[in-house]
């Protein structure tokens, strides 16, 4: 339920600043990509304004997640190594106990009339 208040409190704003923004930014541009020869029909892409707004974003948030994604790599391979360790364990618990259950049929004492 919080997790639903929180989506519209903050999607529906969003929502309403990038329709905004989409509107208020239809003209054509013109992103150039060579910097010497600004009129190089090659290097360079016309479309709405608001494409190019999007498209960094898009592009931020991607590097921006690739970003913590490596940085947190450490943690993921600390977290795998402690997790086959503990199931490690786990496995020579188990083989213990059912070596002491073995162990306590066997030397169970015979009962007594």
């Amino acid at each position: 339920m919080f997790k639903k208040i929180v989506n519209i409190v903050v999607l529906v704003p969003l929502g309403v600043i990038l329709i905004a923004l989409s509107v208020a930014n239809r003209q054509t541009v013109t992103l150039a990509l060579n910097p010497f020869d600004t009129a190089d029909s090659v290097l360079s892409v016309s479309a709405p304004f608001f494409l190019f707004l999007f498209l960094a974003v898009v592009v931020g948030l991607v590097l921006g997640a690739a970003a913590v994604w490596l940085s947190q790599g450490k943690y993921r391979r600390r977290a795998r190594s402690e997790a086959h360790e503990a199931l490690k364990w786990h496995r020579e618990a188990e083989k213990h106990r059912s070596e002491a259950e073995r162990l306590s049929q066997v030397n169970l004492p015979a009962p007594q009339n």
